[in-house]
């Protein structure tokens, strides 16, 4: 199994995101049900390995937080743009998440992750790389997108299906975080 964990998001913010799904040659446009926030990339796993997660990751305890997402960025190889993407700004909630989140997958023998936690959602990918001055022009042009932010209550393991027409992201356990409760309020 392809596992991943991640944030799913509200229908109203992937209805906006999908909005600007247009005008760019080249561009596999990443199907609106797909949008997602990867907190973690497991990869391929055995059934019993991924329980051993699923107990992990049950064990977190945090608060639900507020996610806003805010400009496009792209991830680039030797001067050509790989995907691009919305970024989601950086909080203390979301860093602790993530923090939690690692720590979990960690002990259940994966090896901590090397790459710097880059919070972003990915609209685009270009097969072969697509210049930085066609997607700079898509990126002013839509850099000032809005988009309203929203409560994270939860997140999820899933497991990606690999396909032709493109993967497939199936929830195979969703873990809810805690409301805070304000005393006095």
């Amino acid at each position: 199994m392809r596992l991943f964990i991640g944030l799913a998001l509200p229908e109203n913010i992937r209805s906006t995101l999908s909005a600007v799904q247009s005008g760019l040659p080249g561009a596999k446009w990443v199907k609106p049900e797909n949008f997602h926030m990867t907190l973690r990339f497991i990869g391929d796993t055995e059934r019993r390995v991924a329980e051993d997660i699923d107990s992990s990751l049950s064990d977190i305890r945090v608060p639900a937080f507020d996610m806003k997402l805010s400009g496009l960025g792209c991830f680039e190889t030797k001067g050509r743009v790989r995907s691009l993407w919305v970024q989601v700004l950086k909080s203390e909630p979301l860093k602790r998440l993530h923090e939690k989140i690692e720590s979990a997958v960690v002990r259940t023998g994966f090896e901590p992750e090397r790459r710097k936690f880059k919070p972003h959602i990915t609209l685009a990918r270009f097969k072969g790389g697509a210049s930085s001055d066609r997607i700079g022009m898509f990126m002013e042009t839509h850099n000032g997108i809005q988009i309203e932010s929203f409560t994270v209550n939860q997140f999820t393991l899933f497991r990606s299906h690999l396909g032709g027409e493109g993967s497939v992201y199936e929830p195979l356990a969703e873990y809810e975080l805690y409301e805070e409760i304000m005393i006095g309020a």
